[in-house]
């Protein structure tokens, strides 16, 4: 249940001025009155329910009698809202930038929604089975100076139609050879006609399931060596092959119940680091995924 009667509406946007360095926006919090004055609802510590409080100076005083609305600031904002929507200028050179010279050495496209928003993307691609997934991916939505990163590593897909434009994030997973592309976090802008946005994510990932006996060997092949790494004895050429799955192998173990498999992820990462740096890097992903696994 609300706290107040009549609550006002708060909206929070991000504005661009021509000084202000790269990176750097004036954030405006805009709170309208519905039309009636806002007062508590009940009783909260020493105030009673019914006050209203209003700014002055650096504080906010409670009133309960006299109250009447008047809006200070309508001039500045309207002043600050009439420069976001005339900033054509700065929408351009924000794109023309992205495109032009801080990826100019990738594929990059760029898509305009609701006339006023611009999203921008770039990254390298690669074609899968007729799927096109991007990776070292940089995505911008330009007016509002929101970014969205992915690594090397990472692989996504991108879709979007008048009203959205969405991320599809896939973990390339499997025992040895055996690999797939699995579905991790989807990410959705959605452009409404009143001139906001919302970004929605949602975790997906559903980890390939694997009988025991096959998780035991392949576990068990992995722990040995690790400890032939630790005990510095040199790989055969079909183990520094294996060497290449290590990541997949204790990231499946771990999601199928091998509780154990997480701390041999961290040993292994450690002990790789210096002599085998690829596999290090894939040890880090698999961490990621985890985090963010158990995160959502």
């Amino acid at each position: 249940m609300p706290i107040s009667e009549n609550p006002p509406i708060i909206s929070y946007e991000n504005i661009p001025f021509p000084h202000l360095s790269e990176g750097k926006v004036v954030g405006l919090v805009t709170i309208r009155s519905i039309g009636k004055v806002c007062a508590l609802r009940k009783n909260i510590w020493k105030y009673y329910g019914g006050s209203v409080f209003f700014r002055e100076g650096s504080i906010s005083l409670p009133k309960a009698f006299g109250v009447e609305l008047k809006d200070l600031n309508s001039d500045i904002v309207a002043t600050i809202e009439q420069h976001a929507g005339n900033n054509i200028e700065l929408t351009l050179d924000g794109v023309i930038d992205f495109l032009n010279n801080r990826h100019k050495d990738l594929e990059s496209d760029y898509k305009v929604f609701k006339e006023q928003f611009v999203v921008c993307w770039a990254g390298n691609t690669k074609v899968v089975k007729g799927q096109t997934y991007y990776y070292r991916v940089d995505i911008e939505l330009i007016n509002e100076q929101v970014k969205l990163f992915y690594s090397d590593l990472d692989e996504v897909t991108i879709d979007f139609d008048d009203n959205s434009f969405s991320t599809m994030e896939y973990v390339h997973l499997g025992l040895e050879f055996k690999q797939r592309y699995y579905p991790l976090e989807k990410v959705v802008i959605r452009f409404k006609d009143n001139g906001t946005y919302k970004i929605e994510s949602k975790l997906l990932f559903e980890p390939p399931q694997y009988d025991r006996k096959t998780l035991f060997h392949v576990y068990n092949s992995s722990n040995a060596l690790i400890s032939k790494i630790k005990n510095n004895m040199a790989l055969k050429p079909m183990e520094k092959e294996d060497l290449n799955y290590l990541a997949d192998t204790y990231l499946i173990c771990y999601l199928n119940g091998f509780e154990e498999a997480r701390d041999k992820m961290d040993l292994a990462k450690n002990l790789v680091k210096d002599k085998y740096p690829n596999t290090y890097t894939s040890l880090k992903e698999s961490l990621r995924i985890l985090r963010k696994v158990k995160y959502n």
